[in-house]
């Protein structure tokens, strides 16, 4: 063995936490070396699975007759609700949800039957051959409808501070209305897709484009009667998910695996964008009624608001993005008295799911609303009118569920971006333009954001890993996150690497899987890596404390100074004498000759995380992230179009794990809010058709709507207390910035209006719904 001490005498150590650096997949996305569901080699004789989807929004089925199909050469099986030999159900959380119709259906493309055939062209000419029969029926096909049959998939959630109702009778300033946010389609760029093999002894093994592979493990084993054991699943990578894929992946991996299990042949499952975008849930719709009061001045003294959300025919995650919706109505503004209601409408659209943000969205813009006609009707500036009623710092300041706004930020953060956006400036500069262009009028808006950090379902908060170093050094990494593109295995490769102290080069993140790490979340709730960053972190610090015996005797150091040892740069040296130092290898060589384990587990489960529902009070969330961005927009009055000028935001991710990654998902959800308030526009007809059913129909912001001008900035010296290496979550705060589009659009269309008129903008502001509310702001009476 070559001497301990044969480096240069100067070591110098680095760790690539809290550094840029490129997306671990950047190169293979960009090149389609990535490998996804669909890309990974079919094994011989696998089968295509093909859905046979509801053309009603509300049917009864009354007959159904396969025989003309499986007669067809190369097809090998059709199947419906009786061919299931376990539970056929897939509701995650309510057990509502079959998953291939029995007796009913409740939307257009609710899945009836499976097709198992040699090709896609084959499995289309069978469905054409199955005969089913159905009898219409009625169809609630909007919240105003439900409301009316009294149609609801839960009850009330009240949450209520104060004396709301006597704020409202004696406050100056008396406002009330409505106001509705529409649906958003995933789109994300690899649509659901599972493929599925049936192993010895009945068992499967399933590849699943899926947020949550023990959810679809847990799924599959109830449809198909078997033991979670027998039911492996695995994920190379999702091509996008944003919580389109929690939940409404499972029923594709089940159906694979049915039909995998009766043809005893492999089976892929695979959607189109049309199938995709009609069978899968959205984001949820909500339409809300409120009453507020304000002083004078612009302080907020009462809020009444009821939510009423668009859950679909089934619950799946409704009443928990309800209940987030609630929590967030405050957004980052101290309500003294306020009463939120919420519940969760029942139609016969395809179940609407989780998407970033998870309620969150739906539940600011309702109190961004009421402060921006509060701040129209008292002819002040909307951001002056936001910072009078920002959250101060606990424990004065609490949540309407009553959590201290502990470490809060709101006020650094507006000061430094007023400063930085030259807000004051260039909002009097948008004056004079409007004044004097007919035609064409700017806007300018401020937007903050607090959002709560956690699942709040408190059990979920938790996570494992498995690392395991082999004898030469380089390790390779399981964890219960699931790659999507957000970059959660460039972070965990990062904590990894900076624990073991070796470089990122001698890190594997690996596919993941249930039987490396089991009984895992849904990568979701924006705390992918809050929770698995710990659990990777605990995984490794074992394993260094049991290779730092090893090393130090490799070292020849005194036993009290084993604890002292360093592990960075791929060496273990004692900082007092960095001249002599051994390699990580040698130790991870040195230690499984002495017959030490080299691999371990990690767990986590995040501190005091409680909430009552019935008495409305709790802790939900570990902490709050915080952020701002000013929008700068133009108008055009002749064609309603409007473009996104300049935006800035300050955006708050404590200690950034890896800044890069966190900054692009800074930039990538504010482009996403910004579709969902302006050119998401999902549709249906009389009959719960679809009709914006593909990119041709359903218009997803491109390169042209990204701002002409986009700064984006982390908030610097921010570490947060008790997460992992001082870093915030980032994948949905981002999202709720894009509000200020709205603040901004409201701004230049009031210029066509006199001072302190209500402007009266529908969401999404499309161009259609721009030159509604220029037309009714000019009619206004001067």
């Amino acid at each position: 063995m070559p001497p301990p001490f044969a480096v240069p005498r100067t070591l110098e150590t680095s760790s690539p936490l809290h550094a840029p650096a490129p997306h671990e997949s950047g190169l293979k996305h960009a090149s389609g070396e990535a490998l996804y569901v669909d890309d990974l080699p079919s094994p011989p004789g696998t089968l295509v699975g093909h859905i046979i989807a509801s053309p009603h929004a509300h049917a009864r089925l009354v007959r159904h007759d396969a025989a003309r199909a499986r007669a067809l050469p190369g097809v090998h099986a059709v199947l419906f609700a009786e061919d299931i030999p376990g539970e056929n159900d897939i509701g995650p959380v309510i057990h509502d949800e079959p998953l291939l119709a029995e007796g009913e259906v409740h939307c257009v493309g609710q899945a009836v039957a499976l097709v198992l055939a040699e090709s896609a062209a084959l499995c289309r000419e069978a469905a054409r051959r199955v005969e089913l029969e159905y009898e219409v029926l009625p169809a609630l096909l909007s919240i105003r409808e439900a409301v009316a049959a009294n149609a609801f998939l839960s009850e009330p959630h009240t949450i209520r501070r104060g004396e709301p109702e006597a704020a409202l009778a004696t406050a100056p300033v008396r406002i009330e209305g409505e106001c509705m946010t529409g649906a958003q389609d995933h789109f994300y760029l690899e649509t659901q897709a599972a493929l599925a093999v049936l192993e010895e002894d009945g068992a499967l093994r399933i590849w699943s484009s899926t947020q949550h592979p023990s959810e679809v493990q847990a799924k599959v084993a109830e449809v198909m009667g078997l033991g979670r054991h027998q039911v492996v699943v695995e994920v190379p990578r999702m091509g996008g998910g944003f919580g389109g894929k929690e939940t409404q992946a499972a029923p594709f991996a089940a159906l694979a695996a049915l039909g995998a299990t009766r043809t005893r042949r492999p089976v892929k499952v695979w959607l189109n964008r049309d199938q995709d975008m009609v069978q899968t849930g959205k984001r949820h719709p909500f339409w809300t009624r409120f009453e507020a009061g304000f002083s004078e001045d612009g302080h907020l003294l009462g809020l009444k608001a009821e939510l009423i959300s668009d859950g679909g025919w089934s619950n799946d995650l409704s009443r928990a993005i309800l209940d987030r919706a609630l929590f967030h109505m405050d957004n980052a503004y101290f309500l003294p008295n306020v009463q939120v209601t919420g519940r969760v409408a029942r139609t016969n659209f395809a179940s609407n799911t989780a998407f970033r943000g998870f309620g969150g969205p739906q539940g600011m813009y309702v109190v961004e609303e009421v402060l921006n006609r509060g701040a129209e009707r008292l002819g002040l500036d909307p951001a002056e009118l936001r910072r009078r009623n920002f959250y101060r710092e606990a424990p004065a300041h609490r949540t309407h569920y009553e959590q201290p706004v502990e470490g809060n930020r709101l006020p650094r953060i507006h000061a430094e971006l007023m400063a930085s956006s030259e807000y004051t400036r260039r909002r009097a500069e948008i004056d004079q333009f409007n004044a004097s262009s007919r035609w064409t009028k700017r806007g300018i808006g401020y937007q903050p954001v607090k959002f709560g950090i956690s699942f709040t379902t408190s059990f979920l908060n938790q996570a494992g890993a498995l690392a395991v170093i082999y004898a030469d050094g380089s390790v390779q990494l399981n964890h219960g996150g699931t790659e999507m593109g957000q970059g959660l295995h460039t972070k965990m490769r990062a904590v990894c690497a900076h624990e073991l102290g070796v470089s990122i080069d001698r890190v594997r993140v690996m596919n993941t899987a249930t039987d490396k790490v089991p009984n895992t979340s849904a990568t979701a709730a924006s705390s992918g890596s809050d929770l698995n960053g710990q659990a990777v972190k605990a995984a490794c610090e074992t394993l260094r404390e049991r290779l730092r015996p090893i090393a130090a005797r490799l070292l020849q150091v005194e036993r009290g100074e084993a604890e002292g040892l360093a592990f960075a740069s791929g060496q273990v040296f004692y900082p007092a004498r960095p001249q002599r130092s051994v390699s990580f290898a040698e130790v991870t060589q040195a230690a499984y000759l002495a017959q030490v384990s080299l691999s371990a587990t990690g767990y986590y489960r995040t501190p005091d995380i409680s909430y009552d529902r019935v008495a409305g009070r709790g802790k939900p969330f570990h902490y709050f992230a915080f952020g701002a961005a000013v929008v700068e927009v133009e108008i055009s009055s002749l064609t309603g179009e409007h473009r996104v000028r300049r935006v800035d935001i300050l955006h708050d991710v404590g200690n950034s794990l890896v800044p890069s990654i966190d900054r692009g998902q800074v930039e990538g959800g504010f482009v996403q809010g910004l579709g969902w308030l302006t050119n998401e526009e999902v549709l249906f007809d009389e009959k719960g058709r679809l009709l914006t059913h593909s990119p041709d129909t359903y218009k997803i912001p491109a390169l042209g709507d990204v701002p002409e001008e986009f700064r984006v900035a982390l908030l610097q010296h921010a570490p947060q207390e008790d997460t992992i290496h001082g870093s915030k979550a980032v994948g949905e705060p981002p999202f709720m910035l894009a509000i200020g589009v709205v603040t901004a659009l409201r701004h230049a269309i009031a210029a066509f209006a006199p001072p302190r008129t209500e402007v009266h903008l529908a969401s999404p502001a499309t161009p259609e719904a721009i030159l509604r509310a220029v037309e009714a702001a000019r009619a206004t009476p001067r």
